[in-house]
């Protein structure tokens, strides 16, 4: 079959939209189509979406173009309305093989009234880890978040479906996991006897011979002391925690509807650092939420070396409509990007002096691709002396020659990277530096 007419799936954002988009790969069969499964966490995010559409409809002029995702699933007749698109496929449907079947214009559903995750787990794989969706929505309203419009209440996977598609990953000779999730934390409130994440990891690693785990992002306070526990004393559950802590003033939390203070932050870190010196934190910080202030702003520029922020993921705030947050007064957008540079740099200066920190020490790397680089435990980046087989895990003594340094710490920009289906998509999730990017699978 020619690559023009194979079936072809391109992802925007977080590592659970990438694992979905593999299992939407899987129910296309062979049909001549093109899928674009969107983002809409920022505005740039959707502008992305829609410059993703046109290149793809001047790439495949003859192919059926649908679009789905949280882009998608918030204004569906936005998008129908682009000559482009054919198909507009919201997220209540978009795992569902008869969704991909139909022939409708338009399938999307109310997602505040979807109760149960797909039947269709979805699991991304790359050449070096496994990602497997635990859980889907959010049952919080931050004031600045539209993606509960746009994946609907929170919901999980049955442990047992975990466990099987993490022992396949294993069987197919993978040495990491990463759970992911949009609320990842609030894994099981909606299961009976309502497991916990914890509980969740402990029967992964109870019941599989799983030598990585790796959680993506979490939410602070919803870190129970199961978790705690897990986190701080288990050597196969990765050192290497990225919280969710958007601002380090108190007075924008209160205003973004977060539910922890800067205070909790700082004491959590200290807690786990205390009880595990080598886990690395990692941190999602908005700059210039509406009415922030000088002062408020060097609250959250402090928060980094407070919190000991290495791998800082740093959006400038980005009003999303319909949201409360976008009613407010707002920071100028000048002087939101002025405040964004200087979380990164920040943050790049953090990152640096934690790098000089390993040097000399010896990391177990996970491979990945092309086989001369990879990531410690803890996430750092290194590159190797010489190839070794993508996946497999070398131990590797840090040296100042063999740390990469990364090119805009901190920097969620949505850059463009693509890979086809069967290459490596690159270690980034949600949290470290992650890049937004569009992978694509065919």
């Amino acid at each position: 079959m020619s690559s023009l007419s194979q079936p072809e799936v391109i992802s925007l954002g977080c590592r659970l939209n990438i694992a979905e988009s593999e299992t939407i790969r899987t129910l296309l069969g062979d049909r001549d189509v093109v899928v674009v499964n969107s983002c809409a966490v920022t505005n740039t995010a959707v502008k992305q979406t829609r410059a993703a559409i046109r290149r793809a409809r001047r790439a495949r002029p003859g192919a059926m173009l649908a679009v789905t995702g949280c882009a998608a699933q918030i204004d569906p007749a936005g998008f129908a309305a682009m000559p482009e698109v054919d198909r507009v496929i919201g997220n209540s449907d978009k795992l569902m093989p008869e969704a991909w079947r139909a022939l409708d214009a338009l399938i999307v559903r109310d997602m505040t009234r979807v109760t149960e995750i797909a039947p269709h787990l979805a699991v991304a794989t790359d050449q070096s880890r496994a990602f497997v969706e635990v859980q889907n929505g959010c049952d919080h309203r931050c004031t600045f978040c539209a993606i509960p419009f746009g994946r609907g209440p929170s919901r999980s996977a049955p442990a047992g479906a975990v466990i099987e598609a993490i022992e396949q990953a294993v069987a197919a000779g993978k040495n990491e996991v990463v759970l992911t999730g949009v609320d990842l934390t609030s894994y099981g409130a909606d299961l009976p006897g309502q497991p916990t994440l914890g509980s969740l990891v402990e029967r992964v690693l109870a019941r599989t011979a799983l030598p990585r785990l790796r959680l993506s992002s979490i939410d602070a306070p919803e870190i129970d002391d199961r978790l705690f526990a897990l986190l701080t004393q288990e050597a196969r559950l990765m050192p290497h925690l990225h919280l969710s802590l958007q601002a380090g003033d108190d007075i924008i939390l209160k205003r973004m509807k977060r539910r922890h203070a800067r205070a909790d932050a700082v004491r959590l870190v200290e807690r786990l650092k205390t009880a595990r010196p080598a886990i690395a934190i990692g941190a999602d910080l908005i700059a210039g939420f509406p009415t922030e202030d000088a002062a408020m702003a060097a609250n959250s520029l402090a928060l980094i070396d407070d919190c000991d922020i290495v791998h800082a993921h740093i959006f400038p705030y980005s009003p999303r409509a319909g949201t409360p947050a976008a009613r407010m007064p707002q920071v100028a957008p000048e002087l939101r990007r002025e405040r964004a540079a200087q979380l990164r740099a920040a943050a790049a200066r953090r990152k640096a002096s934690w790098l000089t920190s390993l040097v000399g020490t010896t990391q177990h790397v996970l491979v990945e691709a092309p086989g001369d680089r990879g990531h410690t435990t803890n996430f750092a980046d290194l590159a190797l002396d010489r190839s070794h087989p993508i996946g497999s895990v070398v131990d590797v003594t840090v040296t100042t020659t063999n740390i990469r340094h990364p090119r805009g710490s901190g920097d969620p920009a949505p850059a463009l990277s693509t890979s086809r289906h069967g290459e490596e998509m690159g270690p980034r999730f949600r949290g470290g530096d992650e890049e937004r990017k569009i992978a694509t699978t065919a």
